[in-house]
């Protein structure tokens, strides 16, 4: 791919069936998104588009909407309305369509995934911006975005992070998959500590989960449980949980003891909760429902 890049994968199907115009409009007259989901650009890659565009010109033009006084705003393509910006053109091409707020959002979002632009807290944050402006459930958003319902439930969870650790995020010091696992440690004093740690030594997704682990079971709370009701922990039982915690998209333990064992799941509210019967016993609760 061209330092420029492509309209990547299926991205075309995304513009707007209506009106669609190529022109040339002025760099000065067009205007970023302000709910677009991206809000960190790489300065050594806008320096290296920057000098392509100077060299060729803008290949791949933007994507924008009117708006009124004669001006646009972007739908697609900032990082190239940026670098081309700091090249000094005056003039670049642009595909002026009609579409809404909603419809811009999306696209935004889509065009960012499918070229892995955004970091995971931004990528959070457009979820949640979607949800709440287009009313979509977990599982209509994931079928719009292309991903797994789980993986959007999982993303959205790291909104629900300190701001220390959602900054580690941005700054690439932990990956989604360490977050998830510390996700297990909110509330607990120690969480940054301990995100600090994974970050100083390197640690895997796979030891930061047994460091979270190990710290709950540390716990006076934990402890008593474990007095109160010895327990052992079957070779398996933790990866099972997590295949379970994804399919549901929530946290689940699984302990086994003596002749019996137990599944707990985690529901945060009563919607929670009646989603979770739904994936669970979706006959039995069709059934409730139509009494």
């Amino acid at each position: 791919m061209s330092p420029q890049g492509g309209l990547g994968r299926g991205l075309g199907a995304l513009i707007p069936s209506g009106a669609r115009v190529l022109e040339e409009i002025p760099v000065s007259a067009i205007k970023p998104n302000p709910r677009q989901p991206r809000r960190h650009f790489d300065e050594s890659s806008l320096i290296e588009l920057s000098a392509s565009i100077g060299r060729l010109g803008l290949l791949q033009p933007v994507v924008v909407r009117r708006k009124p006084d004669d001006r646009y705003e972007l739908v697609m393509g900032e990082r190239r309305w940026r670098a081309a910006h700091r090249a000094g053109l005056s003039m670049i091409p642009a595909l002026i369509v009609e579409t809404d707020d909603r419809g811009a959002l999306e696209r935004a979002l889509v065009e960012n995934l499918q070229r892995q632009d955004l970091n995971p807290l931004e990528e959070a944050a457009a979820y949640q911006q979607l949800i709440e402006d287009a009313g979509l459930t977990h599982e209509q958003l994931a079928e719009r975005v292309g991903l797994s319902r789980p993986a959007v439930s999982n993303a959205l969870r790291l909104l629900e992070l300190p701001d220390d650790l959602q900054r580690m995020v941005i700054e690439g010091k932990l990956s989604a998959g360490h977050v998830r696992a510390l996700h297990g440690l909110l509330g607990n004093p120690l969480i940054l500590r301990i995100a600090q740690r994974v970050f100083a030594e390197g640690l895997s997704v796979r030891q930061t989960e047994d460091l979270v682990r190990q710290e709950r079971d540390a716990s006076p709370t934990s402890r008593t449980a474990r007095v109160a009701r010895p327990s052992t922990e079957a070779p398996g039982l933790v990866a099972l949980a997590e295949r379970l915690g994804d399919e549901l998209s929530t946290r689940v333990g699984i302990k086994m003891g003596k002749g019996k064992g137990k599944i707990i799941i985690e529901f945060g509210s009563q919607e929670d909760l009646e989603r979770l019967c739904r994936q669970i016993a979706p006959g039995a609760w069709a059934e409730e429902s139509s009494d």
